[in-house]
């Protein structure tokens, strides 16, 4: 007689893809028996509230509505406004200049602030200490110094 073909390993394969067949068939039928014919419209429902945030419940009619105008809503960094002339002719001193770098930082005389002033703003050369006159421009970074005069 002629020995089976199969051996252990190839049967206990097939008994465990069979096990998982069956288990899979068990899991599908639990899920039918168990599945709704599909949530209400009222619980598949959100809602925002007056702050932006949603809730299951719905706004109380009876509550004063606010009126906000669509000017008034700003998206990214708001504008800012232009200065005045007398405002962008200021004096002060170099505080620190890196001439390898190109940059350096000018204190304001008025306002005592720190500005930024760049090499190519320079219409002549400056050191730390130097008092200078300078305008001020508005970037997205910030204020800057620019025309930038040594005064004698």
């Amino acid at each position: 007689m002629g020995k089976s073909q199969e051996t252990f390993n190839k049967k206990e394969k097939e008994k465990k893809r069979l096990q998982k067949r069956q288990e899979k068939q068990e899991k599908k039928e639990e899920r039918q028996s168990n599945a709704r014919d599909g949530n209400d419209l009222e619980n598949m429902m959100a809602y925002l509230d007056e702050n932006g945030n949603i809730t299951s419940s719905p706004p109380d009619p009876n509550r004063k509505k606010r009126v906000i105008n669509a000017e008034d809503i700003q998206i990214g960094v708001a504008k800012q406004e232009p200065m005045d002339e007398a405002e962008l002719l200021r004096s002060g001193v170099v505080t620190m200049f890196n001439e390898s770098k190109g940059y350096g930082f000018i204190k304001d005389s008025k306002s005592n602030e720190s500005l930024f002033v760049h090499i190519n703003s320079l219409s002549d050369r400056v050191r730390e200490g130097d008092k200078v006159n300078f305008e001020v421009e508005l970037t997205h970074k910030g204020k800057n110094a620019v025309g930038v005069k040594k005064i004698v």
